[in-house]
């Protein structure tokens, strides 16, 4: 197997992993009270990021030779991707899904970051296409990631807003 599908199908198992951990902690916390939102951007998110991944096996060549300086960046994001899932641990989601009264998860990177996740996924998204040379889709999905984010973000900052107030009232 050549390095090119060696790290593509990592990819796509770890994402694989994180969808069955995100679904589980999904049921839990629905089970537990907490509420969706925005929901009807969801299925756009999942097909941007299996487009991703069909374009990145479709449109590179399996014998492309790796670019290591960027290929060690993109293992350092993955670094960055379980930090952040550590630090959020069973609140982890690929959906927006908020469990009112709740405070705000303030450790590992979101101490000094709002949103380190769409960080990580950033730079993934551009990162590992040029990995592999493949400009093109790093400028088409980063673009179309930027506008989903743009979606996203505006949905999820409406969703925490009362839990952004519960942690000033109960730390300052």
């Amino acid at each position: 197997m050549t390095v090119f599908w060696s790290v593509l199908l990592a990819v796509a198992l770890a994402r694989l992993a994180e969808l069955i951990y995100a679904r589980r902690n999904t049921q839990r916390l629905l089970a537990e009270g907490a509420r969706e939102y925005g929901a009807g951007h969801y299925p756009v998110i999942v097909l941007l990021h299996a487009a991703w991944l069909a374009s990145l096996a479709v449109f590179i060549p399996a014998d492309t030779p790796v670019v290591p300086g960027l290929l060690v960046l993109f293992l350092l994001v993955q670094i960055l991707r379980v930090w952040v899932l550590a630090s959020l641990g069973r609140y982890w989601t690929t959906r927006i899904i908020t469990l009112p009264g709740v405070a705000l998860v303030r450790r590992g990177p979101y101490r000094f970051i709002r949103h380190p996740n769409y960080l990580v996924v950033v730079l993934e998204i551009a990162l590992l296409p040029l990995c592999f040379g493949a400009w093109e889709i790093a400028v088409v999905f980063s673009l179309l990631n930027a506008a989903m984010l743009f979606w996203r973000i505006r949905e999820e900052n409406l969703a925490l807003a009362d839990r952004r107030e519960i942690v000033q009232e109960n730390h300052g």
